[in-house]
């Protein structure tokens, strides 16, 4: 068998962190500009998925009672 061998721990150091405070203040922002995503293209996506999903879902219904 193969000898265990034990692993030493080393004991860190607290790590100090400084706190660095800017001497000029940062620019505010004072646009009036809103951000208008546009996602039409989602919206014509997901009604596209929708239509293809319900009439898949018509051809099964179909398919089966035609086919019993």
């Amino acid at each position: 068998m193969a000898k265990k061998q034990k692993r030493s721990v080393s004991v860190s150091q607290p790590k100090v962190e400084t706190v660095v405070k800017p001497s000029v203040a940062a620019p505010s922002r004072t646009s009036t500009a809103e951000f208008k995503p546009d996602y039409t293209y989602v919206i014509k996506d997901l009604k596209r998925i929708g239509v293809l999903a319900g009439s898949f879902f018509v051809i099964l219904i179909a398919l089966s009672i035609f086919l019993r």
